[in-house]
């Protein structure tokens, strides 16, 4: 069987003290990478990867770049090994390094744009404060449904749609407790999310206009390989039309499962998390058909990159 390759990059929530200081130690361009984020952010942003603490590293404004520079890290000690992808996708934050693997934008870029885009939802969230939660156990329509009926007339909506039934919401706090409440009552489990911001909603709004501005003084090219993005669920290769459609992501759902659909629909049979933990395997586990040849592999630490198989 033709193997098909997708590379996928991690965001927030896959962060832990100590990721990439092995491929940091290892690779000098992954070393290199951790200097530029330094030098961008005017932060020890590799020194916080490496040793924390984690409060400081899970502060938007920290963390956008930190998540970044190792998924960027561990993407070029793919790339130095020899391994290419056929295709590529990142989650929310993670769509930055799917452009660099992508060729859209360069390493330095997706820092800059990370670090700018941190401090502007860091500002928004300050100001505009609101909750996340996860439900599980129901579909989007019925999710969709639990939001209209939550929502009032205040900031409520679908965040991420990870997997068939988890689904993410994202809002004011009181408008997201109704609706655990509503899904509680319907039999789905409803998590509060540990977040420092209320993310892809109208919360962060704010944000768009200025960050829209900043996308336009970075240079972008037509993708040498297809990025399914998170807006649309879909590639484009206008790179004007991508600029707009990352502006429009800070305050748009996260379509990842119908982007893992489309891409297992296009023969995709290989995916490889490109970066720290496992978060996105563990949602591949719950979307590919069990009865399946498809390889979920991962690229976050030294020792998986040596015993990588594909």
């Amino acid at each position: 069987m033709l193997k098909k390759t997708a590379f996928l990059f991690p965001g927030q929530g896959s962060q832990y003290v100590g990721m990439g200081q092995d491929m940091a130690a290892a690779f000098p361009s992954a070393k290199r990478i951790f200097e530029q984020a330094d030098e961008i952010c005017a932060s020890a942003i590799s020194k916080l990867c490496f040793e924390g603490p984690m409060d400081e590293l899970t502060l938007t404004v920290n963390l956008q770049p930190a998540v970044s520079a190792v998924n960027l890290a561990c993407l070029a000690a793919v790339t130095e090994s020899g391994i290419k992808p056929d295709v590529t996708a990142g989650h929310s934050l993670g769509e930055y390094s799917s452009l660099v693997c992508a060729g859209v934008i360069t390493v330095e870029d997706a820092l800059r744009l990370v670090n700018k885009r941190g401090e502007l939802m860091h500002r928004e969230a300050t100001a505009n404060p609101g909750a996340m939660a996860a439900i599980i156990g129901m579909d989007i329509n019925d999710v969709k449904d639990v939001v209209e009926m939550a929502k009032g007339g205040d900031v409520l909506a679908v965040a991420n749609h990870n997997s068939y039934e988890q689904i993410v919401i994202s809002g004011e706090k009181k408008p997201v407790l109704r609706a655990m409440k509503i899904a509680k009552e319907k039999k789905a489990r409803a998590i509060p999310l540990k977040v420092s911001g209320a993310w892809h909603c109208q919360l962060i709004e704010g944000a768009v206009s200025e960050f829209r501005d900043f996308i336009k003084t970075i240079p972008f090219k037509k993708p040498e390989i297809p990025v399914i993005f998170n807006v649309t669920a879909d590639s484009e290769t206008d790179p004007e039309r991508i600029q707009d459609i990352m502006a429009r992501q800070l305050i748009s759902p996260v379509k990842w499962y119908d982007i893992i659909i489309k891409m297992l629909q296009d023969g995709v049979n290989v995916f490889v998390e490109v970066g720290p933990k496992r978060v996105l395997s563990g949602l591949l586990k719950k979307i590919i058909p069990n009865d399946n040849d498809i390889k979920v592999l991962n690229v976050g630490k030294l020792e998986e990159l040596r015993t990588l198989a594909i």
